[in-house]
């Protein structure tokens, strides 16, 4: 934890900062969408790759994390526990889009771009990077080529989402509440706190999927709907958060080479093509399920980046319960399939 703290202070972070405003603010001035993330992502990305040594502390970008779930559980109410009834058939589409994202995306990576078995199966998982590597670690796979295969994906699905968003919509980022500073209890915000921060730690303890997330999400319905505590946040705290997160995704090009980058960018390219396309009929057929706007099932049926998923549909009021709700599915389904995928690919080995 010191040494968590102690980073904040040093230059390799405080450089992030120094990039990041700068690009985000010029990113507003022309327009381009989610500029407060896509800005930051960008310049953070081209100064890791340039050799500039970058760091997000592990202990900022949970701090956001927790803002995003506070953010998120003020959605949250009986109404959307109802809701979930519905949100079955979604789900069940959601596993299917997982196993045909894995067979058709690793069969491609095998063929084309000459990956391993299961480097091909890590890579083609639309989402759950962290917990894939260590998956991957374990099985002896590459895991250059598989870090490298969805952080580039998470690149180019980000930067071309709110643009799909805008272009369909034209919606701009709800930052318009006013914020009644003095009109709320802010002791019910510590005990919000308190609460996400215990449930993060149990989350963490027994393996949920994005326990950050999922924990501050519980905490913040479970308070809000035996009326013990609820609180707005601030919709201009989005921008902060969508700068650190932009700038964390562009920090995981910090130990990676040009050479690295441009060795596995066209077949991650086409990975995420054929992912995306993927991604567009499992939202298509799952309209005929849920009563739900398009692009809100786009963005719950992109392959990956739950984080950076969950601060769009905030941003875009484009219902981040749901949004939440089947990324953190497709996590639970991605660590349950991947494993299964394997064995079965293993024992078919055996008896051949």
């Amino acid at each position: 934890m010191i040494k968590q703290i102690n980073q904040i202070f040093k230059i390799k972070f405080i450089s992030v900062l120094i990039i990041s405003f700068p690009s985000a603010i010029i990113a507003e001035y022309f327009n381009i969408p989610l500029a407060w993330f896509l800005g930051p992502m960008i310049i953070t990305s081209i100064a890791a790759l340039s050799g500039l040594k970058i760091i997000m502390p592990k202990i900022v970008l949970s701090f956001i994390l927790i803002i995003l779930g506070l953010h998120i559980g003020n959605y949250i109410d009986q109404n959307l526990f109802n809701q979930m009834f519905d949100w079955i058939w979604t789900s069940l589409i959601m596993l299917i889009y997982i196993i045909i994202c894995i067979l058709v995306v690793a069969k491609y990576l095998q063929k084309y771009a000459g990956y391993g078995e299961k480097a091909s199966i890590f890579s083609a998982a639309p989402g759950a990077l962290g917990p894939l590597m260590i998956l991957a670690e374990n099985e002896k796979t590459d895991l250059s080529q598989v870090a490298t295969s969805h952080l580039i994906r998470l690149i180019i699905i980000i930067t071309v989402i709110p643009f799909i968003i805008v272009n369909n919509t034209g919606s701009e980022i709800l930052l318009l509440d006013n914020f009644d500073y003095m009109g709320q209890n802010h002791l019910k915000l510590i005990l919000l706190i308190i609460a996400s921060l215990f449930f993060i730690f149990v989350f963490d303890k027994i393996r949920v999927p994005a326990a950050l997330l999922s924990g501050t999400l519980f905490a913040s319905g479970l308070l809000q709907m035996t009326d013990v505590a609820s609180y707005k946040l601030p919709d201009a705290s989005i921008n902060f958060c969508l700068l650190i997160l932009g700038a964390s995704v562009g920090c995981r090009f910090a130990e990676k080479t040009i050479k690295e980058i441009a060795n596995n960018s066209l077949h991650s390219l086409v990975a995420t093509i054929i992912l995306v396309l993927l991604g567009f009929i499992a939202a298509y057929v799952a309209t005929f399920f849920v009563d739900t706007n398009i692009l809100t099932l786009i963005l719950s049926f992109s392959p990956g980046g739950i984080y950076e998923v969950a601060v769009i549909a905030i941003a875009f009021d484009l219902k981040p319960d749901f949004v939440a709700f089947h990324h953190i599915i497709r996590l639970l389904f991605i660590l349950f399939t991947v494993p299964v995928i394997l064995k079965v690919l293993s024992k078919f080995k055996k008896l051949s």
